[in-house]
């Protein structure tokens, strides 16, 4: 009895997930518009986020892994294919919270723990977005060097979750890999 596809076409999959970008892009927007009607609500903005990337990754992300590794491909391909979608999947995490970090302002969100020149000082309060971007990767890879720490429980709560993502995403590749690697087509 042949199994039964649920995805066909692979390559589609690439495409659909920056899809997830969609929402913070939007509030972006937003933000740049309507600067007060964002602060007086930020802290549920932030909480929103926070759950809708935690409920996009676990719902959508990670069952498009698995469910790619289910397809009829040659082993290498798919594992070639599932490096290159869990690459994917990495950059869109770390973008979402960097744009998220970046949307908040990182210097509210989090205090700098390091002795900086006031020239290097600057150019890093001059480049938000790039230390959003930093302190998402740090984050994410549990690197966590201790030198941007959260000062609000928003964004501890934000911290935490992107953490567990990236704990979550290394497991999940893994475990993606080895299997994909046992049911390889003869």
């Amino acid at each position: 009895m042949a199994k039964k596809r649920y995805i066909y076409n692979t390559n589609l999959a690439f495409l659909l997930l920056p899809l997830i970008l969609i929402p913070v892009l939007i509030e972006w927007q937003v933000y740049s518009i309507e600067q007060d009607f964002f602060d007086a609500h930020k802290d549920f903005l932030l909480f929103a986020n926070i759950a809708y990337i935690v409920i996009a990754r676990i719902v959508l992300l990670d069952s498009a892994i698995f469910v790619f590794s289910h397809t009829k491909h040659p082993t290498n391909t798919t594992l070639i294919h599932i490096v290159l979608l869990y690459l994917e999947i990495t950059v869109i995490t770390i973008s979402y919270y960097a744009l998220l970090y970046y949307i908040f302002d990182p210097f509210a969100l989090f205090h700098l723990n390091s002795d900086f020149s006031p020239y290097n000082l600057r150019m890093v309060h001059e480049h938000k977005f790039i230390t959003s971007f930093y302190i998402s990767t740090v984050t994410f890879t549990t690197l966590g060097s201790g030198d941007w720490i959260p000062q609000t429980i928003h964004s501890m709560i934000a911290v935490s979750s992107e953490v567990i993502l990236g704990v979550i995403q290394g497991g999940v590749f893994v475990a993606i890999v080895i299997y994909g690697h046992q049911n390889r087509e003869k």
